[in-house]
């Protein structure tokens, strides 16, 4: 049964349990806070700052907190152990105030870039946020460890795999802390940690119990020289093998495939529902590809001598298109691609034809000249509908095996990429069988291609169908095709099974064992994780390093105890990655993936944040997984009712919580996704060379920047960060310079998430300007402490002077501005501005004693420090131990009455709704279009008739809107109002 930790935390620092709710337990380390490491009460912002440079001290300041944030971390544990009895069982008001933030986890590669430090930066600010909020947050974070480059780095280096892995997750913790992140590190996981792969072979198990897994022939790259599997990025431009430099051959091998097609449907109705960047939606729709059309078979003619290759299946989205057929095109791997079926004297071309386009292919290059390229293969087939005309059968290099049935018809009337298949390889074309509705001369077209529905045209070939609208004849025809057998409806998907294996060491060993009597025997969980073999050389050459392993291979069968063999495949790492936000519910089960009811309770993720390359693969599968773990009863409202211990308020607290925008086992609520950060970079005019850093400088007379060498102004342009454009940043020297709050509040500033950030040191200093002055307010605050509460001055906010009503009111402007920001749109640099304009403001105050100053300044301390979280702290510690508390306890207080320990235990600040109104308000009054006079200080929202009376009323109205001779008013002839700015009357 899930617990919950009574032990509250300072909210905003490691959380040690999903749940920190009651407060009794909290007062020991506030008063530990109260009398251990505290600032004087002299103390100033000023002390950070050296007097002759302006800089701040921010090494010093971070680690004072980073210190004082690890102490509270260790009392919290030693409290917990001192009071086991503060867990109790989990509520329905715990389910509610739960929030699961989680960032995509990094490959640990040891190096720290600007795209982590911006996602990280995101992640750290919502999670903090919420924490403010009153919510649970859970804020985990982990290592995706397992892949090629551990590999690739154990073979260059001479290091194993999880030495290199264990030195970096190090490495990249040390790099987290300095940029202030805050992860709940008691839910720390590892993808190749033997207690996370266990879980990871365990689900491939249910899988395979399920019917969701097979084995079928696929084709990979194979390096002919080093006898081995290489991945799509191990093969160059050229389709060489990156390391020998053979050319890549394209060979089947058995390999395992999860059924993710059989979700098909599920997957893309489910989108829907899901808050997400409509462009994430879009593409993942796209890569799932759902076509409604229909299947036809092509007899061959003559027939080849093997059964199995009689006819050729097609898909079709156009079935009316059928009787435009001029050829069919299939893979370069089509099971006729092979001397048993084709013509002797067409084998030799096509064969090597097809062997060019696989390499291609491996190669990953631009597929836009294989759309022309092609061969005919010496074969025909017969149309379905017309036995009399038979059709050519060409290998195009367009044609994917892994699409539909590896065949496609070409009607080049009617598709613009058929057209030019059939210009370039001078095939003879049928003329345009369907034309627009009302019919139009197709020749008239620019290019002779119609590729909209209309009306089959009255000619021969297209028999009865001629004068049907596309939509009848595609009935009529596939009713016709289906009568004769060679046709029917379909559905196609673009989406194709995930191929779940890999030919390398550094990955989960597929948890099967293969018997010759049994056959594929799953490993029982008794027996997971089957743990990788250590000591196994790691060349690159050879093919399956785990083959090699002779005692590792060798087993006995778990059904018959017969001899048997492992399988020495490992699974691709998106199955790794495809669950662990299920994994942090629960990361220190040994029993089972994770507990049900702890899972339930937190899923779906309330906000996923990660780069916008991982929106097709990564979340198709990851929702995949999560649907069937879901659909099986691992966890969600279904598998939480078979509980007899759950009470029925918490089952209904978890299916309030499945019940909204994601549905059906959807593991993200809502997504963000960041854009990339680029460098500024230097090129060469003349030749295009990028330059380095030092090869560029400023030129002191003129003051532009210029190349040393040759004088020239360098080209600028911002890039992706690379090493080979000379345009990259390091984070730790950049947190050096100018501290990490400075740092986390520039990447906030400078762009919203969703989009490119062009990277700027020099405007960073703007960042560490506005710290300091706001460390200027608070010092100069604190020599005059508030009279009273913000509460107790409410009461008389009639008498406030006008400063006093305008402090308030921007104040609640900056709250409802930053709230909006971090909730709705995560416009973080809205939200930065909106403080940047409210310290403006607090700054021009003039009676600081009045509570509404205080209240401003502590709601602007409060909402800074989610994104600057050291400066956050201190200020607040400063304001603390000035008089604040006294004055204004509900604002400075833990929800149990004692002194805050942090900032972070603060509650966020609420939006006062009446204070944003303008109470009073100065009209222009315009005469006949010009300035003539003011109305100061007048109620806000007066009527137009009330404004022309006040105006009427006014010591200058005599002279612009009374006639001199008579004293009599003028006649208005019309009047243009701007409510609360300006009254214009025209006389």
């Amino acid at each position: 049964m899930l617990k919950v930790h009574r032990c509250v935390r300072p909210v905003g620092l490691k959380s040690l349990s999903a749940n920190a709710v009651a407060t009794s337990a909290f007062m020991p380390i506030a008063r530990w806070l109260s009398t251990s490491q505290t600032v004087s009460a002299h103390a100033r912002f000023a002390q950070w700052i050296d007097a002759t440079t302006g800089k701040l001290n921010t090494s010093g300041l971070e680690n004072k907190w980073k210190a004082r944030w690890a102490e509270i971390k260790a009392l919290e544990k030693q409290q917990m152990q001192a009071n086991p009895s503060s867990s109790t069982e989990l509520t329905a008001e715990d389910i509610e105030r739960l929030f699961y933030v989680l960032v995509m986890f990094p490959y640990p590669s040891g190096v720290l870039h600007m795209g982590h430090v911006r996602v990280y930066t995101i992640s750290d600010t919502i999670s903090r946020f919420y924490k403010m909020r009153g919510k649970h947050v859970i804020h985990p974070m982990g290592w995706d460890a397992f892949g090629l480059p551990a590999e690739n780095a154990a073979i260059e280096r001479g290091i194993a795999p999880d030495a290199w892995t264990a030195s970096n997750i190090d490495i990249m913790k040390e790099q987290l802390a300095r940029i202030l992140a805050d992860f709940d590190w008691d839910r720390e996981l590892a993808t190749c940690d033997p207690s996370y792969y266990k879980w990871t072979q365990y689900i491939f198990t249910r899988l395979f119990e399920h019917g969701m897994v097979y084995r079928k022939e696929a084709v990979v790259n194979w390096d002919p020289i080093d006898q081995t599997v290489l991945a799509n990025e191990q093969v160059d431009r050229n389709g060489r093998s990156w390391r020998s430099g053979a050319v890549v051959e394209q060979r089947k091998l058995n390999q395992w495939f999860a059924k993710i097609t059989d979700y098909a449907d599920d997957l893309l109705r489910d989108l829907e529902s899901l808050d997400w960047p409509e462009h994430v939606k879009s593409m993942q729709t796209s890569w799932i590809g759902r076509s409604e059309g229909a299947e036809f078979a092509f007899a061959l003619d003559p027939p080849t001598p093997h059964s199995e290759a009689r006819s050729i299946s097609v898909f079709t989205s156009r079935p009316d298109t059928l009787f435009g057929v001029s050829y069919l095109a299939i893979a370069a791997d089509h099971p006729l691609v092979s001397s048993a079926h084709l013509p002797k004297d067409r084998a030799e071309e096509v064969l090597q034809y097809a062997q060019q386009v696989s390499a291609t292919q491996a190669a990953g290059s631009d597929r836009t000249q294989s759309t022309r390229t092609g061969v005919f293969t010496g074969l025909y087939a017969k149309h379905p509908l017309d036995s009399s005309r038979l059709v050519p059968v060409y290998v195009a290099g367009y044609v994917l095996s892994g699409y539909g049935t590896g065949a496609v018809m070409g009607v080049p009337a009617h598709d613009v990429r058929d057209y030019e298949f059939s210009q370039a390889n001078g095939l003879s074309v049928l003329p345009p069988v369907v034309e627009p509705k009302p019919a139009s001369d197709i020749q008239s077209l620019e290019m002779p291609v119609f590729t909209g529905e209309g009306m089959l045209r009255r000619i021969p070939e297209n028999g009865p169908y001629g004068g049907m609208s596309s939509a009848q004849a595609a009935m009529e025809i596939i009713k016709a095709a289906a009568e004769r057998g060679v046709g029917k409806n379909a559905v196609n998907y673009r989406l194709r099974d995930w191929l779940l294996s890999r030919q390398r060491y550094w990955g989960a060993p597929v948890p099967i064992i293969h018997c010759p009597s049994c056959g594929a025997v799953p490993v029982p969980e008794s027996d997971l994780p089957v743990q990788l073999p250590s000591g196994i050389e790691i060349s690159g050459r050879g093919g399956s390093p785990l083959a090699r392993a002779s005692e590792w291979v060798n087993c006995k069968c778990p059904r018959c105890s017969g001899a048997a063999k492992r399988d020495t495949d490992t699974l691709d790492t998106f199955v790794d990655s495809s669950w662990y936000f299920l994994r942090y519910t629960d990361p220190h089960n040994t029993r089972q993936p994770f507990d049900a009811l702890r899972a339930s309770a937190a899923m779906p993720v309330d906000i996923y944040i990660g780069g916008v390359e991982h929106a097709i693969l990564h979340l198709l599968y990851s929702r995949f997984i999560s649907k069937f773990l879901w659909r099986t009863k691992s966890f969600g409202y279904q598998a939480v009712e078979s509980l007899g211990t759950v009470s029925e308020a918490v089952k209904d607290a978890i299916r309030k919580r499945e019940s909204g925008s994601a549905v059906n086992g959807e593991p993200f609520k809502r997504l963000l996704t960041q854009g990339m950060v680029h460098g500024l970079t230097y090129k060469d005019p003349s030749t295009g060379r990028f330059l380095k850093p030092d090869e560029v400088a400023t030129d002191r007379d003129s003051g532009e920047l210029r190349i040393k060498l040759t004088n020239e102004l360098p080209a600028k342009s911002y890039e992706k960060m690379s090493k080979s454009k000379y345009n990259g940043v390091d984070p730790n020297e950049t947190v050096d310079k100018f501290g990490a709050d400075a740092t986390r509040l520039h990447m906030l500033y400078l762009a919203p998430p969703q989009d490119t950030l062009e990277w700027d040191t020099q405007s960073i200093v703007g960042m560490q300007r506005w710290i300091n002055r706001v460390g200027r307010l608070v010092d100069s605050a604190c020599d005059t402490p508030p009279t009273q509460s913000i509460e107790m001055a409410l009461d008389s906010r009639q008498q406030w002077a006008k400063e006093a009503r305008e402090t308030f009111r921007q104040t609640n402007i900056a709250i409802q501005r930053a709230t909006e920001a971090l909730t709705g749109t995560f416009a973080f640099n809205t939200a930065i501005a909106a403080l940047i304009e409210l310290s403006n403001c607090l700054g021009t105050v003039a009676d600081r004693k009045h509570p509404t100053f205080a209240h401003g300044l502590m709601c602007l301390i409060k909402m800074l420090s989610p994104m600057a979280p050291s400066v956050g702290e201190e200020l607040w510690e400063i304001v603390q131990k000035s008089g604040y508390p006294q004055m204004t306890a509900s604002h400075c207080a833990a929800e149990n009455g004692a002194e805050a320990a942090s900032v972070f235990a603060e509650r966020w600040p609420k939006v006062d709704e009446t204070a944003l109104k303008q109470q009073n308000v100065t009209i222009v009054v315009q005469v006949n279009g010009k300035v003539r006079f003011r109305l100061e200080d007048v109620e806000a929202d007066q009527s137009q008739e009330a404004l022309i009376q006040a105006a009427s009323e006014h010591a200058q109205a005599k002279k612009w809107l009374f006639d001199l001779g008579s004293g009599q008013q003028r006649a208005i002839r019309k009047v243009i109002h701007v409510p609360n700015k300006i009254i214009n009357i025209i006389i």
